[in-house]
């Protein structure tokens, strides 16, 4: 059997429970946009649970850097983790946590060997979808040139924005809410490009497996064919060898044969 290392057996206790740390940080996350007649307390608590699932996922990067056989190639392989655990505290913006905690969430579910690609990119899709919503909708709502008042005008523009549609009914007005389109038009560009790429790889997959099945059935007529005219041949050659062999045969002695007057 072979031996996981202390790195490893961490990441794989811990898959699942951070798992349920990203689902109670996206409630906590849409619960003030979504219930614009939530109060201050419950916003507070909110923005406490949202902090408290950055920093598990913080402490989360720290232990798998101390129980790395070499840290410094972890450092080198893990960038984009580190650069998610220390954007939130450059500027400690409500956006900029969603940003972290989705880049987090999603590095550990692509180093999960359970989740296939199918898997990884349809909860990509749909979680991006949804906080790109929820983003665009807490910038936009307030703005007196806004169109985006409501959370089926954001999903909506979202969904046109991720298939790089955009039909333009919906857009973003501030800069922030610009800067959110920005990066779900190269989210959806990306995954567009997986996806494909996945469906182009099943597809040559499944071209190479039919050619290799042909090459096989055809070596395998030529095999019998092969066989065929062997025993063509000899048989052939023994229907040839057969008459000459009979006529060199010995007939009885002539003093076993009996005269021809001596009969009767």
């Amino acid at each position: 059997m072979e031996q996981r290392s202390a790195q490893e057996r961490w990441e794989r206790r811990t898959q699942r429970p951070l798992l349920v740390l990203a689902v109670v940080f996206a409630v906590a996350y849409a619960v003030p946009i979504v219930r614009t007649s939530a109060g201050p307390s419950l916003k507070s608590a909110c923005a406490w649970i949202e902090w408290g699932v950055w920093a598990a996922f913080a402490v989360d990067y720290v232990v798998r850097l101390v129980l790395a056989e070499q840290r410094r190639v972890f450092l080198r392989t893990h960038w984009l983790d580190l650069f998610a655990v220390l954007l939130p505290l450059v500027q400690p913006l409500r956006l900029l946590r969603l940003v972290s905690t989705l880049l987090l969430v999603g590095q550990r579910a692509r180093m999960a060997s359970q989740v296939r690609l199918t898997t990884y990119v349809a909860g990509s899709v749909v979680g991006l979808l949804i906080f790109g919503s929820l983003a665009v909708l807490s910038v936009e709502r307030e703005s007196p040139e806004g169109n985006i008042r409501s959370l089926d005008d954001a999903l909506w523009w979202s969904f046109t924005t991720m298939t790089t549609v955009g039909y333009g009914d919906h857009a973003p007005t501030t800069g922030l809410g610009r800067l959110i389109a920005v990066g779900l038009m190269l989210a959806g560009i990306a995954l567009l490009g997986v996806v494909t790429a996945n469906i182009a790889a099943w597809f040559i997959e499944r071209f190479e497996k039919d050619d290799v099945e042909e090459r096989e059935q055809t070596e395998a007529i030529r095999t019998l064919t092969d066989e065929v005219r062997a025993l063509r041949a000899e048989v052939a050659a023994l229907r040839a060898a057969g008459p000459s062999a009979g006529s060199t045969a010995p007939g009885p002695p002539a003093y076993a044969r009996p005269p021809a007057d001596s009969v009767g």
